[in-house]
């Protein structure tokens, strides 16, 4: 079965950006329920020990929107909570030269994120993505990802469910934007995704699947962090 992953920093590291208060109502409540979920409905598909992407992906092909819903889900949070840092630091490197290719400059790149997540109505999520054409900036609707999204590679991601940010910012989904990309941002996590994507070591997976359903195990279970990316 499927383990909610630790987060690797303190529920208040992000703050002000992001409250204690909304880390554990979204991590142990809304991801929890996901993770939860996913292990209900791929236990009914017979998927319960092949890998997360792999019950996204399965999921999508056969059509199973409940599976595919909350299994999709599991795999964003995961991929999210790593997306940010209470370290703060500005692009750099291979990722900055990239950036500054696609986007013109940081700052263009930042304006560009905050306004197609401002822009996405309803739920979901804005990512920057790679490909074959270089950086791009990308929302997608509800749990929908880019696992099933041919020639896109994850660098970043931030949810733009209500949950995310509407303790800490009521309605105000542009404050939230601007100040997560500003200030919580993990970009020595989007410059490893990056060079994964160019064969350069391992892109982001999600915990394997534990072998049984012991509580100790699952307590004994790392951080997404603390796993190697294969």
């Amino acid at each position: 079965m499927f383990i909610l992953p630790k987060l690797t920093y303190g529920y208040a590291a992000l703050e002000p950006t992001m409250s204690a208060d909304t880390l554990h109502t979204h991590h142990d409540k809304h991801h929890k329920a996901y993770v939860e979920k996913t292990n209900e409905l791929a236990a009914q598909a017979g998927l319960t020990e092949r890998p997360l992407e792999d019950v996204v992906r399965e999921a999508q092909r056969k059509g199973d929107a409940k599976l595919f819903h909350n299994a999709a889900q599991a795999w964003n949070h995961a991929f999210f909570w790593q997306s940010m840092t209470a370290k703060g630091a500005t692009p750099s490197g291979a990722l900055k030269a990239a950036m500054t290719k696609a986007f013109g400059d940081i700052d263009a790149f930042k304006d560009e994120f905050v306004d197609e997540g401002l822009n996405h109505f309803g739920s979901g999520w804005v990512w920057l993505v790679t490909g074959s054409g270089g950086l791009k900036v990308i929302s997608t609707h509800d749990a929908d990802d880019t696992l099933i999204k041919d020639g896109l590679f994850p660098l970043l991601v931030c949810d733009l469910w209500e949950h995310a940010y509407y303790l800490d910012y009521k309605n105000d989904r542009k404050a939230f934007l601007e100040a997560w990309i500003g200030k919580v941002a993990n970009w020595d996590f989007a410059e490893r995704q990056l060079a994964a994507s160019e064969g350069q070591g391992d892109g982001f997976r999600y915990p394997a699947p534990a072998a049984n359903d012991d509580p100790a195990e699952r307590r004994k279970a790392p951080a997404i962090g603390d796993r190697p990316r294969v």
